[in-house]
C-alpha cells in the first residue's frame, strides 16, 4: 500500500488551539480514568467506546522495529519512548503475544474486579512474562500520569516509565539518561495533550537518529510538531490512503464539535466523524537518508 507522501502543513484551524495543552473543543474529558492506581476503570470506560487506536498502531509500530536494523545498521534491541504511555498498553501490544481484545477481557473481568492492585500486577507480571514476544523493544514510558505509569512498571510492561510532564517543566536527570539510547517514539492518542514544548525537551537528549511515529486525531494540528521535528533533522510523511478510527463519540455534542473542527481543516468528515467516530492519521518521521530507505509501501497492510 502506497499512499504516504511528504506533507505540506496548513496554518492550524481557527479554534484549534495549535500548540495548546488542551485536546479539541468539545471533546469529553476522561481525565478521570487516566492516573487510576491500575487500569480496570480504564478499560471499563473505554471499552463500550469501542476504543482501538492501539490495536491499528500494534502492527505499524511491530514492523517499523523490523524495519529498524537493516535501515540504521544498530543490531540489538530498539529503546522506544512511548510518549503518553498510560498504563504501558502500547507495550503490551508491542512485545507479547496478545490483543487490544485481550487486553479489554482482562481488565473488565469480574473475578479480576476484585483483585487488590498490588495482586493484579502480579498476576500481569506472570501473563506477560509468558507471552513475551522474543527480539522485543525495550519500552521506556513518559505520562504526566504518575500512577498509570507505576502500574506500567509494576507489571513489568515497562522497562523505564517516568511520571513526568514535560508541558510545563524539563526532564529530570533520570528521565535525561534514559532518553540518551531512544530511537522510536511512539504515540497514539496524546497528541493535543503534549504539544512542540514535550518535544523541544525531548530531542535534545537523545543521542542518536531517531524515528517518531504518531496517531494523531484529524481534529487537531500536528504542524508544530513537524516544525520542531524538521529542526532536530527529521522529515515527516503522512499517510494519505486511510485513516484510522480511535474510538466512538461520547454523544451528538462531542461528534458535531469533532466535524467541524475537520471540516474547518478543509478534510471531509464523511464515512468517518459523520459515522460516528474519531479518526487519526498516521505521522511518520525519520533522518532524510532513512525516509529514502525504509520501503513504506507495505507499512499499512493489516495484521
Amino acid at each position: 500500500m502506497t499512499g504516504i507522501q511528504n506533507k505540506a502543513y496548513e496554518a492550524t484551524p481557527a479554534g484549534q488551539g495549535g500548540d495548546s495543552t488542551a485536546q479539541s473543543p468539545g471533546k469529553t474529558s476522561f481525565d478521570d480514568i487516566y492516573d487510576l492506581p491500575d487500569p480496570r476503570g480504564y478499560f471499563r470506560t473505554l471499552r463500550p467506546l469501542e476504543y482501538q487506536i492501539p490495536h491499528h498502531a500494534q502492527q505499524v509500530f511491530r514492523r517499523l522495529l523490523a524495519a529498524h536494523t537493516p535501515v540504521t545498521g544498530r543490531d540489538g534491541p530498539v529503546t522506544v519512548l512511548d510518549l503518553c504511555c498510560s498504563y504501558g498498553v502500547n507495550a503490551a501490544l508491542l512485545n507479547h503475544d496478545v490483543t487490544l481484545g485481550d487486553l479489554y477481557e482482562r481488565y473488565t473481568n469480574d473475578r479480576r474486579s476484585r483483585l487488590s492492585t498490588a495482586r493484579l500486577a502480579e498476576e500481569d507480571r506472570a501473563f506477560f512474562g509468558s507471552r513475551h514476544l522474543p527480539h522485543g523493544a525495550r519500552v521506556t514510558g513518559l505520562d504526566a500520569a504518575r500512577n498509570a505509569v507505576a502500574y506500567g512498571r509494576a507489571s513489568g510492561l515497562l522497562t523505564e516509565g517516568f511520571g513526568e510532564d514535560l508541558e510545563h517543566a524539563e526532564p529530570s536527570r533520570e528521565l535525561t539518561r534514559a532518553l540518551e539510547p531512544v530511537r522510536l517514539i511512539t504515540v497514539t492518542g496524546g497528541i493535543g495533550y503534549v504539544t512542540s514544548r514535550t518535544f523541544e525537551r525531548l530531542l535534545p537528549h537523545i543521542a542518536g537518529p531517531v524515528w517518531v511515529a504518531a496517531f494523531v486525531l484529524r481534529t487537531v494540528s500536528y504542524g508544530p510538531i513537524v516544525d520542531t521535528l524538521a529542526g532536530a533533522g527529521l522529515v515527516t510523511q503522512k499517510a494519505t490512503s486511510r485513516t484510522f478510527p480511535q474510538r466512538r463519540f461520547s454523544d451528538p455534542d462531542e461528534q458535531r464539535h469533532a466535524v467541524e473542527a475537520v471540516e474547518a481543516a478543509g478534510l471531509s468528515p464523511a464515512g468517518k466523524e459523520s459515522a460516528g467516530y474519531y479518526h487519526a492519521d498516521l505521522y511518520l518521521s525519520r533522518p532524510t537518508a532513512h525516509a529514502a530507505a525504509f520501503p513504506v509501501s507495505d507499512l499499512l497492510e493489516e495484521g
